[in-house]
């Protein structure tokens, strides 16, 4: 499977946004470390299987545009009277 990593930027972002939220509905105050930690565990707890909702929802859709392209070739199709 395909290790999943965030760039320093984003990580920096999530880490913000823990913080933040701790503080701001939990009245908690902890410390980007601790965020940082609190992060990776929820990747390694919940990221396999967001991924696998992710790659189901992409299959779905792409199996849905497949079937309408082949309608729409269908439809384009001429009669002819030899069939190759």
């Amino acid at each position: 499977m395909i290790e999943m990593k965030f760039s320093s930027t984003d990580k920096e972002a999530l880490v913000y946004k823990v913080t933040e939220y701790f503080e701001n509905e939990l009245g908690q105050n902890i410390g980007n470390f601790e965020a940082e930690f609190l992060i990776d565990f929820f990747i390694e707890l919940i990221g396999p299987a967001l991924f696998n909702k992710g790659l189901n929802s992409a299959y779905r859709l792409l199996t849905e545009r497949m079937d309408e392209f082949y309608y729409t070739v269908q439809e384009q199709e001429k009669p002819s009277p030899y069939e190759l």
